[in-house]
C-alpha cells in the first residue's frame, strides 16, 4: 500500500506518469489503473484486496454437505460409496449427488475419516524342503560386503549344493544390483543345470520387500525356470546354516588381507573354491571332498520356456509398469511380473483368478480394480 500512496502523491505533485511508472518498474496500464482507482474511491481502493474468488464454481450447495454429514452422523460406519447411494434415492432427479471421491473429501475435511496405518510388507518365510540328493536343493546369499585395497567395496555372491556342500559360485561383485544378480546365476546354469529349489534370505536381490509375496524379477525368473524358491524366516540364520559357516571360513582365508582390487580378490576367491571342493574333506560327508559327492544337474539350461495356460480362459500379459488390463481396465499387479504371460480365468460374474504357471496369485475384481491375494503360494510343497 505504501508504494501505492507515494506513487499516486507523486502523480498529484506534478510528475509524469511515463517517468514515475518507469521508475516504479509497472505499465502504464496499471498506473493509470491505480491512479483511476484513487480518484473513484480515495485512499481506501489503495490498500490491498482480497484475492478470494467471488464465487466457487463447483462448490457444494449448503444443503448437500450437510446431508452428507447428517447420514455419517447417523451412520458412522457408513463410506462414501453407501452414502452416495442413499443421497441418489433421496433426492432422486432433483439434486445433483457430487461423486464418491467428494463426499469422501467433505467427510474427511470435517473430521469423520479414521486414516488408517501404513500398511507394511514384513518379510517371512517358507517352508524349507530337506535336500538330501544334490541339486534338489542350493542355497544363496552375499556374505558381508568389504572393503578392497582400492577403497572399494566387494559383495562376494555365493551359491552352494545343500546336500553335498559343493560350492558352486563364488563371485565379487560391486553391489547387489540385480542385473550382476541375473548375470552370474545365467552362467551357473549353463554350467551346472538347474537346481529343484533354491534357499535365499529375504534380502534383495532374492526378494523385495513391498512387492507381491514378496517376490523380486530375479525370483521370478527362477519360477520362470521351473525353480522352487525357498526363504529362510528373519532373523534364523540357522535355517541356511550350512552355508552360513561356509561364509565363516570365507572370510578367514580369503578378507585377512582383502585384494587391492576385484580381479585379485576374485583369484582369491576362485583359489578358496578350488580347495574347498576338491581338497577340504567334510566329516559330514563321512570324511570326503565336496567334488566326490556332487554331481551336475540333469535339467539342463535352455533359456526360458514358453508359458501355457490351457485350463484358463485367456492368457493376458503384464506391462511394463505391473499392470493387466483387462475389459479397459487397469488392474495394478506387479512390476515384478512386467513382461510375464499370466493365465485367467472367469470364476463368478466379473471375478478373475489369476495364475503365473502352477501357481494361484489371487482373484480379481473389475468392480474394483483390484487384486485380492491369496496365501503366499511359493515355496516347496511339505
Amino acid at each position: 500500500m505504501d508504494e501505492r500512496v507515494r506513487f499516486v502523491g507523486r502523480l498529484l505533485d506534478g510528475e509524469k506518469m511515463v517517468a514515475l511508472c518507469r521508475e516504479f518498474a509497472i505499465s502504464r496500464k496499471t498506473g493509470y489503473k491505480i491512479f483511476d482507482r484513487y480518484k473513484e474511491y480515495g485512499l481506501e481502493a489503495l490498500t490491498d484486496r482480497s484475492r478470494r474468488p467471488s464465487r466457487y464454481a463447483n462448490q457444494l450447495p449448503q444443503q448437500v454437505e450437510a446431508a452428507i454429514l447428517n447420514l455419517k452422523r447417523e451412520k458412522p460406519y457408513w463410506g462414501a460409496r453407501k452414502i452416495r447411494e442413499r443421497l441418489l434415492r433421496r433426492f432422486s432427479c432433483e439434486v445433483k449427488v457430487p461423486a464418491r471421491s467428494t463426499i469422501h473429501a467433505v467427510l474427511d475435511r470435517h473430521g469423520l475419516v479414521q486414516r488408517r496405518g501404513r500398511r507394511r510388507n514384513h518379510a517371512q518365510g517358507t517352508p524349507l524342503s530337506l535336500g538330501q540328493k544334490p541339486n534338489q536343493l542350493w542355497c544363496t546369499d552375499y556374505k558381508g560386503e568389504f572393503l578392497l585395497g582400492n577403497k572399494k567395496y566387494c559383495y562376494p555372491l555365493t551359491v552352494t549344493d545343500h546336500a553335498s556342500r559343493y560350492l558352486l559360485r563364488c563371485e565379487a561383485l560391486e553391489s547387489t544390483w540385480e542385473a550382476l544378480a541375473f548375470t552370474a546365476f545365467a552362467r551357473l546354469f549353463k554350467e551346472r543345470g538347474l537346481p529343484t529349489s533354491i534357499r535365499s534370505d529375504n534380502g534383495v536381490p532374492f526378494a523385495s520387500p513391498n512387492s507381491l509375496f514378496n517376490l523380486s524379477q530375479l525370483s521370478v525368473w527362477w519360477l520362470r525356470l521351473g525353480i522352487t524358491i525357498e526363504r529362510s524366516q528373519p532373523g534364523h540364520p540357522q535355517q541356511n546354516g550350512r552355508h552360513e559357516r561356509m561364509h565363516l571360513t570365507l572370510k578367514t582365508q580369503t578378507t585377512r588381507p582383502a585384494g587391492g582390487n576385484s580381479l585379485q580378490q576374485q583369484s582369491k576367491f576362485d583359489d578358496f573354491l578350488e580347495e574347498f571342493n576338491n581338497e577340504r574333506l567334510h566329516e559330514a560327508l563321512d570324511m570326503k571332498c565336496p567334488a566326490e559327492v556332487y554331481t551336475p544337474a540333469i535339467r539342463r539350461y535352455g533359456g526360458l520356456p514358453e508359458l501355457a495356460y490351457p485350463f484358463h480362459d485367456r492368457v493376458i500379459h503384464v506391462t511394463n509398469c505391473g499392470r493387466i488390463c483387462l475389459h479397459r481396465k487397469k488392474i495394478n499387479l506387479s512390476t515384478v511380473f512386467a513382461g510375464q504371460a499370466l493365465g485367467i480365468k472367469e470364476v463368478e460374474e466379473g471375478i478373475w483368478l489369476v495364475s503365473f504357471r502352477e501357481y494361484d496369485l489371487g482373484y480379481i475384481d473389475l468392480e474394483e480394480k483390484t487384486l485380492q491375494p491369496l496365501n503366499n503360494p511359493f515355496g516347496p510343497k511339505v
